[in-house]
């Protein structure tokens, strides 16, 4: 689905195209109510023809939503417009880590401030039993700002078409995790049990921190 300027989803009123990738489109897009410019990240309509991947969409963006942490992006609102449903972000500003690799290693220094934002972001949403699955450097933002932001929290999760998933408190738990047989992520940046389709749990991100920790420091991916 692609948005023209001007278009509506609610009280959100998009501004521009900011990129398109697997997991749908994303623009830049004002919000009326409190007057502020917003990320809107729109999913592939066939999420909207698979009712349990719908109902994943919204569990994970409504868990998501209470991560308040510095390093990982906020996520306002979530809905669906003309069946296909759409996360609201917050706007960074800045550039991937994938994007700054491609110019090389990054100083020693900066690797290490980047690594330890980015276990702390991993931390507070450990804790609350939301696993990434699809860390890499295409998936944390350097701000204008030097803060590291992780996005995408659980949309990997999305791309596969898995069993339904329990709860606890409303919420997808670690222990729960992705189901055996089903392998998600990124090659370069996977557990070897997320590569055999195992169950994952944090320890994948963990695993997935280290293999961008070395990339940051060497330049080779």
């Amino acid at each position: 689905m692609v948005l023209k300027s001007g278009a509506h989803l609610g009280p959100y009123e998009i501004l521009a195209p900011l990129g398109a990738g697997g997991m749908g489109e994303v623009y830049r897009a004002r919000d009326s109510r409190l007057g502020r410019e917003v990320a809107i990240k729109v999913l592939p309509e066939s999420f909207s023809k698979d009712p349990d991947r719908l109902r994943r969409f919204e569990q994970e963006a409504r868990a998501a939503s209470q991560l308040n942490h510095p390093n990982i992006v906020t996520v306002h609102d979530f809905g669906t417009y003309e069946d296909a449903p759409y996360a609201v972000q917050e706007l960074l500003e800045g550039e991937t880590l994938g994007e700054r690799l491609r110019t090389g290693a990054l100083p020693a220094s900066k690797a290490v401030e980047c690594g330890i934002q980015v276990a702390r972001g991993l931390a507070a949403a450990h804790e609350k039993g939301i696993v990434h699955r699809d860390l890499k450097p295409e998936n944390l933002f350097l701000t204008s700002d030097d803060r590291v932001k992780i996005v995408d929290f659980g949309l990997a999760k999305l791309a596969a078409a898995e069993g339904p998933v329990a709860e606890q408190d409303g919420l997808p738990t670690a222990t729960q995790a992705t189901a055996a047989g089903i392998v998600m992520g990124t090659l370069g940046y996977l557990s070897p049990e997320q590569a055999r389709g195992q169950t994952v749990d944090q320890r994948a991100d963990i695993f997935a921190l280290g293999a961008i920790l070395y990339e940051m420091l060497s330049g080779v991916s």
